[in-house]
């Protein structure tokens, strides 16, 4: 489905309350519309929610909308429901995502591994006919199995939950009436592009602080030797049990900058959508952004798996492969991601970035 801007171009006449009122309401009422059938779907049998692509999608597009819109114009609508409503719509794109998210990891990992362990003439990967790569694929399809089932249970038993039902009553009453602040709501449309040049600035400034020089190339593969070395331990404590989770800490402390930057893109978005503006780019700006984090939660998923107790050498070799192949792609990411933003920059600095009327 397209992530094209769902309000029309603000009218010169249209207050910043009826502009905000009229794409509140509408993602609202997406909100309340794919419900239904997102958590009939979802109740149906394990995996369903994926399989139920438009209503998921629908309904995670308006969580998004509704929570970045609260967000950017937060000092139109009443503090204590912008705050709340926005902690509740955080917590269901949460369980919304986790058993989605399972079932990527496990098609990008598992294709991951057979690609590496191809063993055809025209397409043979490195690890063709190592004896780990069918135990590390049974290990790695059993984990992430568990995980979507119990990601799928947890979902069951919130979908029928009291908070649930509070906030689709709160969404109801939002497809009615936007609990604006009275000043703000009678200010011109031209009121909220302070509010969306903010937003802008701050994509703009988290991107002028992005380590460029670590993404001048598709495949660095420097990754791992510029987070520094592992600090050895302490005196009396077990080396094995602090190594990995130094690592992991280094690995999210690089990738940190990044996800932060994909924060901030989507709100960006979402504050020229309510204003009817183009987005400049963002949308491939966000993509490119969601593929490096789908390699980095991939990658850290891998390592999870390596510190499984009692796997042979050859299975651990195995997804040490594996794991070195998610976090290129979180560098070839990168590099995507520097390629593309020049372009997008221009647009977004310049006066044209939002409507000035």
């Amino acid at each position: 489905m397209t992530d094209a801007p769902t309000t029309a171009p603000v009218a010169r006449a249209a207050t910043a309350g009826e502009v905000l009122a009229g794409y509140l309401t509408a993602q609202a009422g997406a909100f309340l519309r794919a419900l239904p059938q997102a958590v009939g779907e979802a109740g149906s049998r394990p995996a369903a929610l994926p399989a139920s692509a438009q209503a998921a999608a629908d309904l995670l597009r308006a969580v998004r909308r509704i929570g970045g819109a609260l967000h950017t114009f937060a000092a139109a609508f009443e503090a204590q429901w912008a705050r709340e409503s926005r902690t509740e719509l955080r917590w269901l794109l949460d369980l919304l995502d986790q058993e989605p998210g399972c079932q990527r990891r496990a098609t990008r990992l598992l294709e991951a591994l057979d690609s590496l362990a191809d063993t055809s003439p025209e397409g043979a990967g490195m690890l063709a006919g190592h004896a780990g790569a069918p135990k590390a694929r049974a290990l790695l399809e059993r984990q992430l199995t568990l995980a979507r089932s119990r990601a799928h249970t947890a979902l069951l038993q919130e979908l029928r939950s009291a908070r649930l039902h509070a906030l689709a009553d709160r969404m109801t009453l939002l497809a009615g009436e936007v609990p604006l602040v009275a000043p703000a709501a009678a200010e011109p449309a031209a009121a909220l592009l302070p509010a969306t040049g903010t937003a802008l600035a701050a994509l703009l400034g988290a991107g002028e602080r992005l380590p460029w020089q670590r993404a001048a190339r598709a495949y660095g593969g420097a990754g791992l030797h510029r987070l520094g070395p592992v600090r050895e331990a302490a005196p009396g404590a077990v080396p094995a049990a602090r190594a990995p989770a130094d690592a992991d800490a280094a690995l999210a402390a690089d990738d940190a900058p990044w996800l932060r930057a994909r924060v901030l893109v989507k709100r960006a978005r979402y504050a020229l959508e309510v204003c009817g503006a183009p987005g400049g780019g963002l949308a491939e700006l966000d993509g490119v952004l969601a593929r490096h984090q789908e390699a980095s939660d991939a990658a850290a998923t891998v390592a999870a798996a390596a510190r499984t107790p009692r796997i042979t050498p050859a299975t651990a070799y195995v997804l040490g492969v594996v794991h070195a192949d998610q976090r290129l792609e979180v560098e070839s990411a990168r590099y995507a991601f520097g390629r593309r933003w020049p372009g997008v920059v221009p647009g977004l600095a310049g006066p044209a970035a939002v409507p000035s009327d």
